[in-house]
């Protein structure tokens, strides 16, 4: 299929629509200043995304029954509050805090680019987040999407091929009718391998001043670019 045939746009939301590394360290230290606890909270930050996929790893191998990423991630926080030593957190701070996830800033071209693209396409997540997750971080930062699917209702975490090929069908489409926009090279082949069409945006800062993956696009996407107006303007929106 031509491009000319995509009818939806599935995005990757974290690091491609939302910063979430900026926005959890943002929300730890909050925490940490309203209880007086003291942590570098930037490390905590980066601790807990490091525990994402190896958290996912045990759903996808069928180790464990279904989890959503709400119940991962309260797992991963249980484990790096032991191993950073803050003690005596209650279970709605805990809970408080876990939701850090909920409440991530977008990038700025993000709403622009996005509410652009929605005048011509239909645009889904395409997430591990769970439902609402995503839907109360649409809320709060305005992210305009027609449809909050992805892992969780398809009980298939990226990237697995079950995860995109099921969302699709929600839609009633193709995979060629779709476009998976990602700043991941990893989550766009595995899309690709399965008929999507696919966008790369860069961005640069999602891991910190350290990235050394996904600094620039690895595969034969169909668009590469460096912001969400610029996907906009190359799809004619």
């Amino acid at each position: 299929m031509a491009l000319e045939d995509v009818k939806a746009l599935f995005f990757d939301v974290f690091g491609t629509v939302v910063d979430w590394r900026m926005s959890v360290i943002r929300e730890l230290g909050v925490f940490g200043s309203e209880h007086d606890v003291e942590a570098d909270w930037t490390e905590f930050a980066d601790d807990w995304r490091g525990l994402y996929q190896p958290s996912m790893d045990a759903v996808r191998r069928g180790d464990r029954e279904w989890r959503n990423l709400d119940t991962l991630h309260r797992e991963s926080l249980i484990t790096l509050l032991s191993r950073h030593s803050i003690q005596g957190c209650t279970e709605d701070q805990i809970n408080h805090l876990n939701r850090a996830w909920h409440r991530l800033d977008p990038w700025p071209d993000s709403v622009e680019g996005m509410t652009r693209l929605r005048t011509k396409y239909i645009l889904a997540t395409l997430s591990n987040g769970n439902i609402a997750l995503l839907v109360n971080m649409a809320k709060r930062a305005g992210l305009p999407w027609d449809a909050v699917i992805g892992a969780e209702p398809a009980r298939a975490y990226k990237p697995l091929p079950q995860c995109y090929l099921r969302n699709a069908e929600y839609l009633a489409l193709e995979p060629g009718q779709c476009m998976l926009v990602a700043a991941h090279n990893d989550d766009l082949a595995a899309a690709n391998a399965l008929g999507f069409r696919t966008a790369f945006v860069h961005r640069p800062s999602e891991y910190g001043p350290n990235q050394t993956k996904d600094l620039e696009a690895e595969g034969d996407w169909d668009i590469v670019a460096d912001s969400m107006p610029e996907i906009a303007d190359k799809l004619g929106c």
